[in-house]
């Protein structure tokens, strides 16, 4: 008889190690968030022309996505605690290229470095975590608080981003990532331990080449489609983006050491999460895209109060993953995955009763019980994920976490934002006044924001009426897009009911993993 020695409990150096590793991924999650107040300014400065604008914008999330499986995999086989060092140091150093950028080019090349640097966090962080926190318990609170760090950043980087922007250049904003990371730089070879596998082959680099173009050119085309509308080019995109994603699987098939296991994917619990996940994702994504529009342009608030007025709804997700581990050894995955969702729509047909007047404290209380409800959601499937995973390949896995998060985002926007796009097209063309004149009803027809722009130059109650009726507008299209949304939530709820309800939870699976290691042991 075999006696099973529970896993070792994470004592005070691994607790420190994660608000260390919660600090690279708040930062990670803010340099996706601060860069759309300083677009002004550096519109002034740089003059780039529309094309460099979105690529200014758009670039660091492309790279971001589309190394995040070659970089877990890299972790795994080099060691995640050097990779997230290394990355760490090149973020930085490019965060002060990027600052002090001369020409549209310099800082879209900035941008791009960004991201290809910023792919090394969040797979590093996530699997350097499950190898410090063995304790099923500990672990999922772990997870929970690095869940939070990622909406704290989404609702800091605003924050913290305009008041930067309101004492100094727009280059100060890169700079906010220097202080973060020499701390961890300083501390992560003092509290992080060191993790690879031990049996990892080379890295093949057209693997690593054909995974980063396969979803740089699926995002690339889904991002193209929301802000374009459906074309030729997005389509071909995409198309090629998966012919490319089948070649790079059919290979990892033939090689002896795959960047990423396909092995993984034949795992039930572990495609059932990632699509949970990837699904959640879209929903998020799909609401906030209207969420920071709504507070800016239909309420008129500055980017800074609207910043203010997206902190409960972070504090919620912050509160929603904190809660997730404690009710987690008396209720089923399947059941707190399915309640959150079922919560979150709750929330999201709140989203359906804001008007383009009072609407504030609705949208507010909307935002807040989707965000108690998706916040635990993210992290039991994300455990889930990586938990299926073998120990050393968590990094791998934890990459493909990651690219099916930056994947359903992607989606949602496009999909959401298309629907949003097309309601307010064809909702504006009904509203505007006759005597607008053709130029300036097509340029008020293509967003918000321009309609926007086209009423401050109109005569007063001309520009009044096209202002109304493009916020009327883009209300009809926020209602009906959030009533989609709670549809999808709703049908996602149930699937997840089904598809999960024999995932146990993290801990039961802990156990049987230990036990079947003991059996072969004493086999």
């Amino acid at each position: 008889m075999t006696v099973m020695d529970s896993p070792p409990r994470a004592g005070r150096r691994e607790w420190v190690g994660l608000g260390v590793l919660a600090l690279a991924c708040l930062l990670y999650v803010m340099d996706l968030t601060v860069l759309h107040l300083a677009v002004p300014a550096i519109s002034a400065d740089l003059q780039p022309s529309s094309a460099q604008l979105l690529w200014i914008i758009d670039i660091y999330g492309f790279f971001v996505a589309g190394s995040l499986i070659t970089m877990g995999t890299l972790g795994d086989r080099i060691g995640r605690r050097k990779l997230l060092l290394i990355g760490a140091a090149a973020f930085g150093a490019v965060s002060v290229l990027a600052a002090f950028s001369t020409s549209a080019e310099m800082l879209i090349v900035s941008r791009a470095l960004l991201g290809i640097a910023g792919a090394t966090l969040a797979p590093s962080t996530l699997s350097l975590i499950f190898h410090m926190f063995q304790d099923p318990k500990q672990r999922s609170v772990a997870i929970g608080f690095w869940i939070g760090s990622f909406s704290a950043g989404s609702a800091i980087g605003p924050v913290l981003g305009g008041a930067m922007l309101e004492l100094f250049w727009w280059g100060s904003v890169f700079l906010l990532a220097l202080p973060v990371m020499a701390l961890l730089l300083i501390l992560g070879p003092r509290v992080l331990p060191e993790y690879r596998d031990p049996e990892a082959g080379r890295l093949d680099l057209v693997s690593a080449g054909m995974s980063v173009a396969a979803v740089l050119a699926v995002i690339y085309g889904l991002k193209d489609i929301a802000q374009n509308g459906l074309g030729s080019i997005p389509v071909l995109s995409i198309l090629a983006g998966l012919a490319v994603g089948v070649v790079f699987v059919r290979r990892q098939r033939t090689l002896a050491d795959p960047v990423i296991d396909v092995g993984l994917f034949r795992i039930t619990s572990f495609n059932a999460a990632l699509a949970t996940n990837f699904l959640a994702i879209f929903v998020a994504v799909g609401y906030f895209l209207f969420v920071a529009q709504y507070l800016q342009l239909v309420v008129g608030l500055s980017p800074l109060d609207a910043g203010l007025w997206s902190l409960p709804s972070a504090f919620g997700f912050i509160i929603g993953s904190q809660l997730a581990p404690r009710v987690l050894h008396r209720v089923r995955p399947a059941l707190v995955i399915g309640g959150g969702l079922l919560l979150s729509a709750i929330g999201l047909a709140l989203l359906t009763q804001v008007g383009v007047s009072g609407g504030l404290p609705a949208l507010v209380a909307g935002s807040v019980v989707i965000s108690l409800g998706l916040a635990p959601v993210f992290g039991l499937t994300t455990e889930l994920i990586v938990g299926s995973a073998p120990p050393e390949r968590a990094g791998a896995a934890s990459g493909i976490s990651e690219t099916g998060a930056e994947l359903g985002g992607a989606l949602g926007i496009a999909i959401m934002g298309s629907i949003g796009v097309a309601i307010y097209r064809a909702d504006l063309a009904d509203r505007l006044p006759a005597d607008v004149p053709a130029g300036a009803a097509a340029i008020a027809r293509d967003t918000l924001g321009s309609a926007v722009a086209v009423a401050a130059e109109l005569p007063g109650q001309l520009g009044a009426a096209v202002l109304e009726g493009a916020r009327e507008a883009f209300v009809q299209g926020m209602q009906l897009s959030s009533a989609i949304a709670a549809v999808v939530a709703v049908g996602l709820a149930i699937l997840a009911l089904r598809i999960l309800r024999d995932a146990p939870a993290p801990s039961e699976a802990d156990a049987d993993t230990e036990l079947e290691t003991v059996s072969s042991h004493d086999g």
